[in-house]
């Protein structure tokens, strides 16, 4: 007969299983904040019962020994016997616990957590925006908990430090683990803002995340910075590299000046994709209302391949005839709309280096919006308390969400047909032949000897 999970374990089953069945990703992020909260709160009073008792779950007394009268969590007799649900009202709605049942015990135990009577919170959305609240410090938990619950609830700085220390070195770990294994098709790059310090303006997070030879989705790296300038993404990039990160065939991104800049000197080898939705809303924003729509389906006309039918031959080929479609959009609006035909033609090689992969790829590696909704999601939470306890807290809240959406993220299709394509430009862009010497050069003629 299995043995029933604990209430912890159970509630990270559940957010597991959330990535894991093909839903919305804005549900999924809905159910993870809720989750989130109730994972917080039961961790939280699971560990003032191992206070309590001086001891682990499983763990037996006569296996532990006390080290002194002065010790903060003396061994004491009782042992857990089961749970009882328990309801809390957060602002995300109400959550259920599982309450810790205790007997043979000499002393009554009193949850500091949750009191007498305690049945609302109303700073819990700190924690419920933090899904697993990873990477928050001991400040911010007892902070925020006690903000929520009262000063007659908080719980001690070692009931919060023992709640944080695993999740501060699963993140630690992430951030410093070696990245030689991953081998990158594409690398996607992106940056999104959050308030981060009080009385100062929104500062980014960087982003990496890819698709691997073996047509894996994988999240690289994230980095907090205070501009989206070159050197911040060359620091980046930098340390992705120094960490054994292999340059990719394709790099996906907006046009921020710094990220194209960094990217270029970073990985000189690899073909850079200007995303095209990012592009469209740059054009569309130097057009009229009134012309709008013409001129936005005009321009998605430019990239739509369909008239080819299914005899498409990616390369050069099919780069020039795009090309050609973008001098004829800009020939027809120059008159009408010249700052919006000079934003397209800027940087337009850039808009068509994705015809040169394999054709199922295409509608995912022509823009960058592979994980905005995320993004979405995460800024639109930090509103309702207006920034992050700190930067740490921000960072942390990022992965949590990236690094669980991760799972759930679709991979890449690869065909036989694909991969050839792809190992072909791996050959030509990562490991050029040796340049032959042109055969009409003059050989060396041999040094004569001194006379």
């Amino acid at each position: 007969m299995a043995r029933t999970l604990p209430p912890v374990q159970a509630i990270r089953a559940e957010i597991d299983a959330l990535f894991a069945d093909g839903r919305d990703l804005v549900e999924v992020i809905e159910d993870v904040a809720r989750l989130g909260a109730r994972l917080i709160i039961q961790t939280a009073v699971e560990a003032e019962v191992d206070a309590f008792l001086g001891r682990a779950r499983y763990q037996r007394t006569a296996t532990v020994t006390a080290t002194g009268g002065d010790e903060e969590a003396p061994v004491r007799p009782g042992y857990r016997n089961g749970h009882c649900p328990t309801t809390v009202k957060t602002t995300s709605g109400p959550i259920t616990i599982a309450r810790p049942k205790l007997r043979g015990t000499t002393d009554k135990f009193v949850s500091r957590l949750f009191g007498t009577g305690v049945t609302r919170t109303h700073a819990l959305e700190t924690l419920v925006i933090a899904s697993f609240v990873r990477g928050l410090s001991v400040r911010d938990v007892e902070g925020a908990l006690a903000d929520a619950l009262g000063p007659e609830a908080a719980l001690s700085k070692s009931t919060v430090s023992t709640i944080c220390q695993a999740i501060v070195a699963e993140y630690d770990a992430w951030c410093r683990r070696h990245l030689t294994h991953v081998e990158l098709d594409y690398l996607f790059l992106d940056a999104s803002h959050f308030k981060m310090h009080d009385g100062s303006r929104a500062e980014p997070i960087l982003a990496a995340w890819g698709i691997t030879t073996a047509g894996k989705p994988v999240f690289v790296g994230l980095a907090a910075a205070a501009a989206e300038s070159t050197d911040s993404w060359h620091d980046f990039l930098s340390d992705l590299v120094a960490r054994g990160l292999r340059p990719p065939l394709l790099i996906i991104s907006d046009g921020a000046p710094g990220l194209i800049s960094a990217a270029e000197q970073v990985f000189p080898t690899s073909l850079r994709q200007r995303c095209l939705v990012h592009r469209a809303r740059n054009v569309l924003a130097k057009v009229s209302a009134g012309d709008q729509a013409e001129v936005k389906a005009a321009y998605w006309q430019i990239f739509d391949l369909s008239e080819l039918g299914d005899d498409i031959t990616v390369g050069q080929g099919l780069v020039d005839l795009v090309q050609r479609r973008i001098d004829t959009f800009a020939d027809t609006w120059a008159g009408r709309y010249p700052a919006a035909v000079k934003c397209l033609l800027t940087d337009r090689q850039s808009l068509t280096a994705y015809l040169r992969f394999p054709i199922e790829h295409h509608k995912r590696i022509r823009h960058s919006n592979f994980i905005e909704r995320t993004f979405g999601e995460t800024r639109r939470r930090v509103k309702v308390i207006g920034r992050f306890p700190g930067e740490t807290s921000c960072v942390s809240l990022v992965w949590a969400v990236l690094d669980r959406a991760a799972r759930g993220w679709r991979g890449f299709t690869l065909t036989s047909k694909g991969l050839r394509i792809l190992h072909d430009l791996r050959r030509a862009l990562l490991h050029p032949p040796t340049q032959l010497r042109p055969t009409d050069e003059p050989a060396l003629a041999p040094a004569t000897e001194a006379a």
